[in-house]
C-alpha cells in the first residue's frame, strides 16, 4: 500500500519535476511513511477499480466500432495482465509490465509476434487511461515494439489452386474456393453473405469487413458460373450464400470452412491450406501483375497501406527479372 501511494504521487509530479527532484521526493516520501509506520498509524485501504477501468475502456472501443471478437481479445488480454500482477491498474509500472511480458513469453513459449500484440493492446489501454486522466503517464511508453523476424509467408501456386478445383467433390466447395481466390475477401466476410448480396450481372457483391465497414468485391467469370451451378443445385430456402451439406442446411460457419479446406490439403498433399492464404495469394498476384498498391488496399479493405504491403509478397523471380531489365 505504501509503495502504491508513493508511485501515484511520483506519477502526478512527473510533469513538474526533473529526475533529480523526483528522486529526492521519493526519498522524502519513504522517510515520512517510515515515521508513520513506526508510530503505528495505518493508511486507508484504497478500492481497486481495475475491473471498472477495463470495462470502461472496452465500452469506449465498442463505440469506436471495434468488432466483438476484437473486444473480447482486448478484455481477456488486459484482464490476464491485471490478474497476474495483482495490482491496481493505476499503480502498474513499466518494470511490472516488462516482467509480465518476459514471464508470459517464457511460460507459454509464445512467439515475439504474440508478445508484441499483447504489448500493443496494453499500450492502447494505458494510453486511454492517460487520455482520460486516470493516470499521469502510460507505463508502456518506454516499452518499444518487439522486433520480429520478417518471414515471407506462403501463397498458393497456380498448380495448387487448379489441383484443389479439380478435386472438389461438392459444387459448394468449388464455389467457395473460387470465391475466396478471386475476391480476396476474408472468410468471416464470406460466411455472412446472402444469395441476394450477389450481383451476377456486374460480377460483384457487397461485404461487411472489420468495424462493419462496407465495401464492394469482385469475382471472375469462372466464379460466376460455379456459383450459379451451386445455387441451382440447392433445394433449401436458406438465404445464406453458403450452407452446410447436411440438413437442415444451416449457414456454414468459419470453422466449417477451415476444416473442409484443411482436410482437402491433407488429401492433396498441399501444405497449410487455409482460407486466409487465398487472400494473401490474391494480393501477391495483383501486386505482381502491376496493380497499383492503393487499389489492392481498397480491394482488400485495409485501413492502412502498410497492412497491404505486409500481405503482398513480391515473387523473387520477378525481382530477378526487374534487376536484369533496369540494372544489369
Amino acid at each position: 500500500m505504501k509503495q502504491e501511494i508513493i508511485t501515484e504521487i511520483m506519477q502526478r509530479m512527473l510533469p513538474c519535476l526533473d529526475n533529480a527532484q523526483l528522486k529526492q521526493l521519493k526519498h522524502v516520501l519513504e522517510q515520512v511513511f517510515f515515521c508513520y509506520e513506526a508510530a503505528g498509524i495505518e493508511g486507508k485501504t484504497e478500492k481497486d477499480d481495475s475491473l471498472e477501468l477495463v470495462n470502461m475502456f472496452i465500452a469506449a472501443k465498442r463505440i469506436e466500432g471495434c468488432s466483438e471478437k476484437t473486444l473480447k481479445y482486448y478484455e481477456t488480454t488486459i484482464a490476464a495482465m491485471v490478474d497476474s500482477l495483482n495490482k491496481n491498474a493505476r499503480h502498474i509500472l513499466t518494470e511490472d509490465l516488462r516482467s509480465y511480458l518476459t514471464e508470459y513469453q517464457s511460460s507459454n513459449q509464445t512467439s515475439r509476434v504474440t508478445i508484441d500484440n499483447i504489448r500493443r493492446i496494453l499500450s492502447s489501454f494505458f494510453s486511454w487511461l492517460e487520455d482520460e486522466d486516470y493516470i499521469i503517464k502510460s507505463p508502456v511508453r518506454r516499452i518499444h515494439k518487439v522486433k520480429t523476424a520478417s518471414n515471407i509467408k506462403e501463397t498458393y501456386s497456380d498448380e495448387d489452386l487448379e489441383k484443389m478445383r479439380d478435386n472438389c467433390e461438392e459444387l459448394r466447395d468449388l464455389a467457395m474456393i473460387d470465391m475466396l481466390a478471386s475476391t480476396g475477401m476474408r472468410v468471416g466476410e464470406m460466411v455472412l453473405l446472402n444469395r441476394d448480396d450477389i450481383d451476377f450481372a456486374e460480377r460483384e457483391c457487397k461485404v461487411f469487413g472489420k468495424g462493419d465497414k462496407e465495401r464492394i468485391v469482385y469475382f471472375d467469370a469462372r466464379t460466376k458460373l460455379h456459383l450459379q451451378e451451386y445455387l441451382a443445385s440447392r433445394t433449401d430456402d436458406n438465404p445464406a450464400l453458403f450452407v452446410t451439406l447436411r440438413a437442415p442446411h444451416d449457414r456454414i460457419q468459419i470453422g466449417g470452412i477451415e476444416h473442409r479446406l484443411r482436410e482437402m490439403g491433407k488429401r492433396l498433399n498441399i501444405p497449410k491450406v487455409h482460407p486466409h492464404k487465398f487472400r494473401r495469394t490474391l494480393a501477391t498476384m495483383a501486386i505482381d501483375k502491376g496493380m497499383p498498391i492503393e487499389q489492392v488496399q481498397q480491394l482488400l479493405g485495409h485501413q492502412k497501406i502498410d497492412t497491404t504491403m505486409h500481405y503482398a509478397m513480391v515473387k523473387q523471380q520477378n525481382v530477378k527479372l526487374a534487376h536484369r531489365k533496369y540494372i544489369g
